[in-house]
């Protein structure tokens, strides 16, 4: 197939040097800044273009792998017949690309892409939609060639699933950024930790996570969860989040405990 890329950040250099490597041929790359832009041309053998308006409705998809709030504004330059027009944002519905394209869609990668140390592994889950048959053809052939992992899914899931991922990815990092400040402070490798998070990891991809909670909430143990509240009184902000998570255990298995 052949596409268009617009953007050059960790997105767009996924999704660009991924296909480009599957076999598709990139007609041309616009990025605002035109170094970038260039950087990416060359890694997919693509001419990097001055203008967006130098984006025709010659290619079988065009991606706008740029960040959400310039999706309807980039986008806005287009009225595609032929060209699949394409998102990767995961919060965001395909309609709002529908007044710009007879056919449009949603290609979201669920992974924390880095354009330096990009995946090189089938394992990155890319789930689609697309607003017309054809549309939803094109984007089952275009993950098929990237990814093992690739699911057809409504925009109400996705935005489920996109909630999920903060959840899972941007809070558990948090959490982990608050207690490298702690043992930063208390002059303590955080890379003692290392192990207990790198466990966590593999464990979950092997039972559910309801089965594999531990700790002094999960147990009712309240002089611990006392300790580490006094602990934490200098930092309010910190205090609160170690109370409202040590709640929400506490009520997912109060059954448990006969309650």
């Amino acid at each position: 197939m052949t596409f268009y890329i617009i953007g050059t950040g960790n997105t767009a250099w996924f999704m660009a040097t991924r296909l480009h490597k599957a076999g598709h041929s990139c007609l041309g790359v616009y990025g605002r800044d035109t170094d970038h832009a260039r950087q990416l041309a060359s890694a997919v053998k693509a001419p990097a273009l001055a203008y967006v308006t130098d984006i025709q409705d010659d290619a079988d998809c065009c991606i706008l792998a740029i960040t959400d709030h310039s999706i309807v504004e980039v986008a806005a330059n287009f009225s595609f017949e032929n060209t699949t027009l394409i998102h990767t944002a995961g919060s965001l519905s395909r309609m709002i690309l529908e007044p710009f394209a007879q056919h449009a869609g949603v290609m979201w990668p669920i992974y924390s892409l880095i354009k330096g140390k990009l995946p090189q592994h089938r394992e990155v889950p890319i789930v689609i939609k697309g607003s017309t048959d054809h549309a939803e053809e094109l984007l089952k052939q275009l993950v098929a060639s990237i990814t093992d992992i690739h699911y057809t899914i409504s925009w109400e899931q996705r935005q489920w699933l996109h909630l999920c991922a903060v959840l899972c990815n941007n809070f558990t990092n948090h959490m982990m950024a608050v207690s490298e400040q702690i043992c930063n402070k208390q002059h303590i490798p955080f890379s003692l930790l290392y192990p207990i998070v790198s466990q966590t990891a593999e464990r979950i991809s092997q039972a559910s996570p309801m089965k594999l909670q531990t700790g002094p909430a999960r147990r009712g143990d309240e002089l611990t969860i006392e300790k580490h509240m006094a602990l934490l009184e200098q930092n309010p902000d910190w205090q609160e989040l170690y109370r409202s998570i040590t709640t929400s255990i506490d009520k997912m298995y109060s059954n448990d405990k006969g309650e």
